[in-house]
């Protein structure tokens, strides 16, 4: 049930970020694990895409490991406050990239609400990628993580995602990339069309 490397060294970013919706994402750290199924995701297309932290194959420190074969983590600290954490996709030397824009929590979620300090029912409990990074305890220590391993890992539960239930829309706060920022890159689904969560707002998953 785990993805395998194969799964991110596709060559379509768009189509991983597509994939990825409706997987679950765990991390155990300190013995403790928690997890959520992927519910928004944006696709980065490396060198060509001006919205793309490589874009016209800028490499530097920070950026280095996106030039890595797919499968390993890209997190980066945005205004020195929030991990971002991103999936590395593609084969070595071509910095594709999907990054993680919110979760909905089904394993350890008292861990969370301690992480973050928010109970799971109030509403902004991890959707979006600085909150979720913070509730699964992802930092960017863990940038060129193995995501194959018993880390941080992706799961593909049988959980089945319609189409015509993924919604597509620009990425959020790329206006500088210009028409870059007008690509339809940024992929999302409803929970509801997945399962109705129990009245505790949990799922059996």
């Amino acid at each position: 049930m785990k993805l395998d490397q194969a799964f991110y060294t596709r060559s379509s970013v768009t189509q991983i970020a597509k994939d990825l919706l409706g997987k679950i994402i765990y991390t155990r750290f300190d013995g403790t694990l928690t997890g959520g199924i992927i519910t928004e995701t944006e696709a980065y297309e490396g060198v060509t895409d001006k919205a793309s932290h490589a874009y016209n194959d800028r490499r530097t420190e920070r950026t280095e490991i996106m030039y890595s074969t797919g499968g390993v983590a890209y997190v980066y600290l945005c205004y020195g406050v929030h991990h971002l954490f991103n999936f590395v996709t593609n084969q070595k030397g071509i910095p594709h990239a999907v990054l993680l824009r919110s979760i909905y929590p089904v394993k350890g979620i008292p861990t969370m609400e301690k992480r973050i300090n928010k109970k799971f029912l109030q509403k902004g409990f991890s959707d979006g990628p600085g909150k979720l990074s913070k509730a699964l305890a992802i930092k960017t220590q863990h940038t060129s993580q193995d995501l194959t391993g018993n880390t941080i890992w992706v799961e593909d539960k049988g959980i089945s995602i319609n189409k015509k239930d993924i919604i597509v829309t620009p990425r959020i706060g790329v206006d500088y990339a210009g028409k870059d920022a007008a690509l339809p890159y940024r992929f999302q689904i409803n929970l509801q069309t997945i399962k109705k969560p129990r009245q505790d707002g949990v799922l059996n998953l």
